[in-house]
């Protein structure tokens, strides 16, 4: 899976073209329901955590619509450059539910959908804003994977047409996970997409989030309008299923996870290292790859923290051992080495590679588990070279 795919449902939701705004403000008639959207994971990276959205329905106007705040246009200006900084805006969109239906249906994912229990004062007020924000002018906003999405966008478009009538209870959520926990209650582990995003955010994603914050994915925007209040009534007056489609997993296959390729290169290091021991050798080769592989890394991992708008990227202790500085070194691994500067190097990478697992002890930073291979074989490479440097001449 592609790293960017990530960093875009790290960073998105379904991509939907815009629509026309509606010609003429219409009066909700009395039929009219609105309800909130809510759609089950998909097999792709993008699919990975689910949509939200609102749907206006009534048959008076002949009007059966979801607005959708997860959606982007390919054509931006610079789309790639802007869309990799974390500059590029998002928007509302709206469009009629068979057509929105249909893409579920196509992708296997279940849909669900809570009536909200209002007025039809309060309906027509949401229906109002809505129409409203869906205005070319007022559609675009800023996207922010932890604090501003499509999900988020639900309680707080509900909470600035309702105001202090709307209650939220967070009785329901009995255990406390950071953000990292919460994105990762969607992952397998043992994948490229968890790995990638254990590599990519940093420190800030490891704090505890408050209650109101797991409403960033579709799945606790569920659990919270379950349980929320209009005045002394319950929110959402009933729920019900629109497909019931069961979550399907694409099968697995263990040489294909990123545990079976960082096990081959553990044993792979091991093996070289030891013929190298044998016979008193440095293998440039691996030394090359090692350094340039987690010099390149730690390169976009700074790339992410200092030169994007990705809130969810900054201080990123995995730049501890993806060293920038390894892949100028790896430039000259086929050099003779200067034993002196070159130990001091080595020295400070293995110590600093010694720091990771101490601030994951002290949960300062969450590491993929898997990584702790690669770490291996940084250690066990980086203590022979040290010996390899401090033999007799």
């Amino acid at each position: 899976m592609k790293f960017y795919t990530f960093i875009a449902l790290l960073l998105s939701c379904l991509l939907r073209p815009g629509d026309p705004v509606y010609a003429q403000q219409a009066a909700l008639g009395p039929q009219a329901r609105i309800s909130v959207i809510t759609c089950g994971p998909g097999t792709d990276l993008y699919a990975t955590f689910g949509h939200s959205a609102f749907r206006v329905w009534d048959p008076a106007q002949e009007i059966d619509w979801v607005y959708n705040y997860g959606t982007f246009d390919f054509n931006t200006p610079n789309f790639y450059l802007k869309f990799a900084r974390g500059k590029l805006l998002y928007a509302l969109s709206r469009q009629e539910f068979p057509n929105f239906l249909f893409t579920y249906q196509l992708e296997n994912r279940w849909v669900r959908e809570q009536l909200l229990e209002l007025t039809p004062g309060q309906k027509q007020e949401l229906f109002t804003f809505l129409e409203h924000n869906n205005r070319p002018e007022n559609r675009y906003y800023h996207y922010d994977f932890l604090f501003e999405n499509c999900a988020t966008k639900i309680p707080e478009v509900l909470k600035g047409v309702l105001g202090n009538n709307l209650t939220f209870d967070y009785k329901h959520l009995k255990e406390s996970y950071t953000f990292r926990d919460l994105i990762q209650q969607n992952l397998d582990r043992n994948t490229w997409s968890s790995l990638g995003i254990d590599l990519a955010l940093g420190a800030v994603i490891d704090r505890k989030a408050n209650p109101e914050a797991y409403m960033f994915l579709p799945h606790y925007v569920r659990l919270q309008l379950e349980n929320s209040h209009l005045g002394s009534a319950p929110l959402v007056s009933r729920e019900r299923v629109i497909l019931d489609l069961p979550e399907t997993e694409p099968p697995t296959y263990f040489t294909a996870t990123p545990l079976f390729w960082l096990l081959l290169l553990l044993g792979f290091t091991i093996a070289l290292t030891a013929i190298d021991f044998g016979y008193r050798w440095r293998s440039r080769w691996l030394d090359a790859c090692l350094f340039m592989g987690t010099g390149l890394a730690g390169l976009f991992m700074l790339f992410l923290w200092f030169l994007t708008d990705h809130s969810a990227t900054a201080w990123n202790a995995n730049l501890l051992w993806a060293l920038p500085t390894n892949a100028g070194l790896a430039l000259y691994a086929f050099r003779k080495p200067r034993p002196q500067s070159l130990r001091r190097y080595l020295y400070i990478a293995l110590g600093l590679l010694g720091l990771c697992p101490l601030l994951w002890l002290f949960s300062v930073q969450r590491f993929s588990p898997v990584i702790v291979v690669l770490w291996a074989a940084l250690a066990l490479r980086y203590a022979y070279l040290l010996r390899y440097l401090n033999r007799p001449s």
